[in-house]
């Protein structure tokens, strides 16, 4: 037999030999490989965060707000009714909610200071996922501006370039007055920030004393949604999201966009979704009756702008542009996320990703007599959160138990079935998220320090500690130093739903206000839910 047919009749024979085997490895329970299980992939996560967003949209029930792709996602995840941030700040908020730790524990209270000045080793949420093969990319602001956090990436961050007003009048104007005012020997912006001599990282943003100039607080453009920083963000997301599908590793996503962050700048467009005819100012245009001063402010974040005036009382017809411009902003970048969910869905990633959607804190539009956060009331530190996740329980749910941002942390690891690290200072959501009837945790809780506006740490001379409770926001303003209490608030909201009036110091509320001073001491490990 020649040498090659010899080879084929042997590869026969051993062939037989296989099929005849078969039978005796069914008969002994051997699986198939195709009887195996596979193994599913990794979640991706898309993170979107948003600039001071209110729960004020169609999905919380704002049925005259144009957000259809936010209201999507709430159909296709979960909404938490009732979240609420733990500073209602931007850098406290957004390094809280990426350590999974309270204020009190990043020591971050204010817009200058980077969480690794006071806590350099803290693993963040991206950074835990990076640790468990997963490519994290940021784009634009999910931390606060100047303190990003390289060791959260794994290519730098990015944050993409475009002009803060489109109108070149208004630019025009904004320079001259830079320039008088340098001239004069007035600084115009904060000074370099202090660097970290090890990593050259931003520590701790300039101190130096400025004056910043700014234009108008709202305008306008007919322009494209690209020519705006929001816009090329969710260019820069689309274009990830094709790489990602390419290349196929697990990724962790983070989308920031700035508006509906002052100046409330979006193309012309969104503001006429809102006629002039259909604002309407809020009810409560007044301080809380009783309350003290500590938990007031001067709204001095607007005041900067310059068709606003310095103090004094805001006209009704700026102050209904002004509500306006906001609205417009919100539904500006609700556009912008329904790119990139419409993107998820064309690249088939969708039904292997979490998407989670935050504000980092809400927004005083008049009401209280307060324009911007900075304050513990309910309506700087509610905020939205609604997550979604592949093959999640009870989608389109409105989750009315109360949540935190440092859940996010935890929630993230179990609903991707990672480890959650040793230290995190919230709860997993997902409990919750299968069962929104069961028994959760009894108080959310936020801090804000006095003095207000864009506080220094070290300047800190009191803290207010408040807890929203499923009835009471009960708040305590302590002295910096010796921890006494100086002032005390309680608003009942069944009895006041806007919490128009203080009445800790009413007689008939001495028990109460005892029994939640003893529940604000125990803080939040007192009530977190019983596993």
């Amino acid at each position: 037999m020649q040498p090659s047919l010899f080879r084929r009749f042997s590869g026969l024979v051993s062939a037989c030999k296989r099929i005849s085997y078969l039978p005796v490895l069914l008969m002994a329970g051997t699986p198939l490989a195709a009887d195996v299980p596979a193994k599913k992939p990794p979640l991706n996560v898309l993170f979107i965060a948003v600039d001071d967003l209110r729960p004020e949209l169609g999905c919380y029930g704002a049925d005259y707000m144009h957000t259809p792709n936010i209201d999507r996602l709430a159909g296709q995840g979960a909404l938490f009714s009732r979240a609420y941030c733990q500073q209602a700040v931007c850098n406290p908020s957004r390094a809280s909610l990426m350590t999974g730790l309270r204020p009190d524990s990043t020591k971050v209270y204010d817009l200058k200071e980077h969480f690794r000045k006071h806590i350099p080793d803290v693993v963040t949420l991206s950074q835990h996922f990076m640790r468990h093969g997963y490519f994290a990319q940021g784009i634009s602001k999910i931390y606060h501006a100047g303190l990003d956090d390289p060791q959260s990436w794994s290519v730098p961050h990015m944050r993409p370039a475009a002009p803060v007003y489109i109108d070149p009048e208004i630019r025009r104007d904004i320079q001259e007055r830079q320039k008088k005012l340098e001239a004069q020997g007035i600084a115009t912006s904060k000074g370099p920030p202090k660097l970290d001599p090890a990593t050259g990282m931003a520590m701790e943003l300039g101190s130096r004393k400025w004056v910043r100039v700014d234009g108008p607080a709202w305008e306008a453009p007919d322009v494209a949604d690209n020519v705006l920083t929001d816009g090329k963000t969710a260019d820069k997301a689309v274009e990830l999201l094709g790489d990602f599908r390419k290349n196929g590793k697990p990724f962790f996503l983070a989308v920031g966009f700035l508006k509906p962050h002052l100046p409330f700048v979006a193309p012309k467009r969104y503001l006429d979704l809102y006629p002039p005819e259909s604002i309407r100012l809020p009810g409560n245009l007044f301080a809380p009756k009783g309350a003290p001063e500590l938990a007031l402010t001067k709204s001095g974040e607007l005041r900067n702008y310059s068709d606003v005036p310095d103090e004094g009382p805001i006209s009704e017809e700026l102050m209904r542009k002004l509500i306006r411009a906001y609205r417009a902003c919100a539904s500006f970048t609700d556009a912008q996320i329904g790119r990139v969910l419409d993107e998820l869905d064309r690249q088939g990633l969708r039904e292997n990703t979490v998407v989670v959607l935050w504000g980092d804190h809400g927004w005083h539009l008049g009401e209280h007599d307060i324009w911007g956060k900075m304050t513990n009331f309910e309506i700087a530190t509610h905020a939205p959160l609604i997550i979604s996740a592949p093959g999640q329980k009870n989608r389109g749910a409105k989750i009315e138990a109360l949540a935190e941002f440092v859940d996010i942390y935890p929630t993230l690891c179990e609903l991707c079935g990672l480890p959650a690290p040793d230290g995190l200072e919230g709860t997993s959501l997902v409990p919750i998220m299968n069962d929104p009837g069961r028994p959760w945790k009894t108080a959310a809780f936020s801090q804000y320090p006095r003095p207000g506006g864009t506080p220094i740490a070290v300047n800190i001379r009191q803290m207010g500690y408040s807890m929203r409770t499923d009835r009471h926001r009960y708040t305590e303003w302590r002295d910096w130093k010796t921890n006494e209490v100086l002032a005390r608030e309680l608003y009942d909201y069944r009895t006041d739903p806007q919490g128009n009036a203080n009445v800790a110091d009413e007689p008939a509320n001495h028990e109460l206000v005892a029994q939640l001073g003893r529940q604000l001491a125990a803080d939040w490990r007192g009530a977190a839910p019983k596993q």
